[in-house]
């Protein structure tokens, strides 16, 4: 299979150029000319892929060299961009940056010659001229096999400006392709984790992607974009299929009647029957709304490729699971944020507690580790886990090398993963009798939690690099 899709990969020497913005803006705008945009990300970020979503209306994806191995990166953008006129790819960081102490694992530059995808690199000209020839040379020749093939000039303050950046570009060889002025109306906001997510701001999200579409349209030069888009290279190979992959993961283990360290059940809590749907198919309920955004969208499609019918739900205002649940995925967000109206959802948060302490098979990344502690900052949570989660000063932040310490419904104890961590909180205790996993960087340590049918960590991994994982839990809500 050759995949031929037009693709540009939008870079920048550092963070903070203005690379949501221009990659936002000119997703939005080739959107807004008829053509079928697919939008993807560098790295694990979860809140950038939303507003690229809501750009083109098709969902945001990442590639992940860290998380899923650089053999997915192709299969993985050829699924997200099946049948679509071109690919916008949104970088990470600087250009050549990316997992600490792995050379160019993970950066942006090694995404862009996976894909062998032009690179446009986006540069922040406010405090400079004639120095940002330099820069742009020195980036466009570090690595031979990165094509850095335009640039766009970012927050320009005036004509003269402008014309004093072009001029020094002149000598560069790297044409100017777009030059965008100073605008604070296309400005989001941010708070202690990165962007507000779209869920959050949904209204003003569209306004601000539509002042980014707007303001790249006057100032790049769409034509020769999309002309440079169509110069990559063609890759070989099929595309990423949650069935075929599925379907040939190996075959889970018999779940036992109990994983991990068994829970006390209060009596108060009778257990009540899950009703099977039709099929045998069994549904699955997924966190969402705007207290839970942090998801890919491969895990849902693994989910169902494994025979499960993936229902979503708002913890915010939904006071009972879907109907017919038998498992449940709590992914990450900010639940920090939403303590109190998480905590006076006192009918949801018992029905979870009910539907873990009757052993069915949960998965709760970060957030959803939060939601099952006892209490958040003090106020009442799920109480499926006894701890105690309260906000922190101290950012943690960064990959992992993981393996499971614990039989769980996810996996087997010695399944080897790849993780990151992205949070201002900490749980006390960090760990288990039945620890989620063994951490190796940047301490060994272990962390989270297997309690019967619970798996819960700080840890958010991308199952696209272990769909045994999708495979195993379905099996699990079959059998509990």
């Amino acid at each position: 299979m050759v995949i031929s899709v037009p693709r540009l990969v939008i870079a920048a020497p550092s963070s903070g150029s203005g690379k949501t913005t221009v990659a936002t803006g000119l997703m939005a705008a080739f959107a807004s000319r008829g053509l079928a945009v697919s939008p993807h990300k560098v790295g694990p970020d979860y809140i950038d892929p939303g507003y690229h979503a809501l750009a083109t209306g098709r969902v945001g994806r990442n590639l992940d060299a860290y998380l899923c191995g650089t053999e997915l990166i192709a299969p993985l953008f050829a699924h997200g961009a099946r049948g679509c006129d071109l690919a916008v790819v949104e970088g990470v960081m600087g250009l050549y940056d990316g997992a600490a102490g792995e050379g160019e694992l993970a950066s942006t530059a090694q995404v862009a010659k996976l894909l062998r995808a032009p690179v446009v690199l986006v540069v922040d000209a406010s405090s400079q001229s004639r120095s940002v020839a330099a820069l742009v040379h020195g980036f466009a020749s570090w690595d031979p096999e990165v094509r850095v093939s335009g640039v766009i000039l970012n927050k320009v303050g005036s004509s003269r400006h402008e014309e004093m950046l072009r001029e020094a570009l002149d000598e560069s060889g790297v044409p100017v392709l777009g030059c965008l002025r100073r605008a604070a109306q296309v400005d989001t906001p941010a708070r202690h984790l990165g962007l507000v997510p779209v869920a959050e701001r949904r209204s003003d999200a569209v306004d601000a992607v539509g002042a980014m579409a707007e303001q790249v349209r006057r100032g790049c030069d769409l034509d020769a974009l999309y002309a440079l888009a169509r110069g990559a290279g063609e890759l070989s190979g099929a595309a990423w299929d949650a069935a075929e992959v599925v379907a040939s993961s190996p075959p889970p283990p018999l779940p036992v009647p109990s994983l991990g360290a068994a829970a006390p059940r209060p009596p108060h809590r009778p257990e009540r029957p899950r009703p099977q749907t039709p099929d045998g198919l069994r549904v699955v309920a997924v966190a969402g709304g705007a207290a839970f955004t942090f998801s890919y969208a491969e895990h849902a499609e693994l989910l169902t490729a494994a025979g499960a019918e993936v229902v979503t739900f708002d913890p915010l205002r939904d006071e009972q699971l879907p109907d017919g649940t038998h498992g449940l995925v709590i992914g990450g967000g900010f639940p920090e944020v939403y303590a109190p109206e998480l905590s006076a959802n006192e009918p949801l948060r018992k029905a979870v507690a009910e539907l873990a302490f009757g052993g069915a098979p949960v998965a709760a990344e970060c957030a959803g580790l939060l939601y099952l502690s006892r209490e958040l900052d003090g106020q009442p949570m799920c109480g499926v886990l006894d701890v105690s989660a309260r906000m922190s000063e101290r950012l943690t932040l960064g990959y992992r090398d993981a393996v499971a310490v614990s039989d769980s419904a996810l996996a087997v104890a010695g399944t080897r993963m790849r993780g990151h961590e992205f949070h201002r909180t900490v749980v006390e205790p960090g760990a288990g009798a039945a620890p989620a996993w063994g951490v190796r960087a940047p301490e060994r340590r272990v962390e989270g939690f297997v309690q019967q049918g619970v798996h819960a960590s700080y840890l958010h991994t991308h199952w696209a690099s272990q769909p045994g994982v999708a495979r195993r839990f379905v099996e699990r809500c079959r059998t509990s």
